[in-house]
């Protein structure tokens, strides 16, 4: 499986911006997928997650409201919009794919359902 985020950058303070993740390898959608973000420092965190089979989606509390998980079937792809950006968000995103296993689509929302990462995406929240 290959996974690339993109969609990263500079923006102010409440504005916006959409990432996108690119799954590539897996024949077939039935595993999780999710948002990952890590700020110098800090350990890495799950923001996001989204199970394809039935879009039922998970947020961190401190995103919930803001950020939107969603997924384009056609192109094999999972975004993250970020809305009403704080300075605290920024971090490099990365997105993630757990296993397809019954257990990874049942505990989608735990960071440690996820084995497979992609690079990420800087995401710089700054006046």
């Amino acid at each position: 499986v290959q996974l690339q985020a993109s969609g990263g950058g500079l923006v102010q303070p409440g504005g916006s911006l959409r990432l996108s993740c690119l799954v590539s390898g897996y024949p077939y959608r039935t595993y999780p997928v999710g948002w990952f973000r890590q700020a110098p420092g800090t350990d890495r965190e799950l923001v996001a997650a989204l199970r394809w089979s039935d879009d039922r989606t998970y947020y961190k509390d401190s995103v919930k409201g803001r950020f939107t998980v969603s997924r384009d079937n056609a192109k094999n792809t999972v975004f993250l919009q970020l809305n009403s950006l704080k300075p605290e968000d920024t971090a490099v995103y990365s997105c993630a794919v757990g296993p397809r296993t019954q257990d990874s689509l049942i505990y989608f929302h735990r960071s440690d359902t996820y084995d497979t990462w992609g690079q990420g995406t800087l995401v710089t929240v700054s006046s």
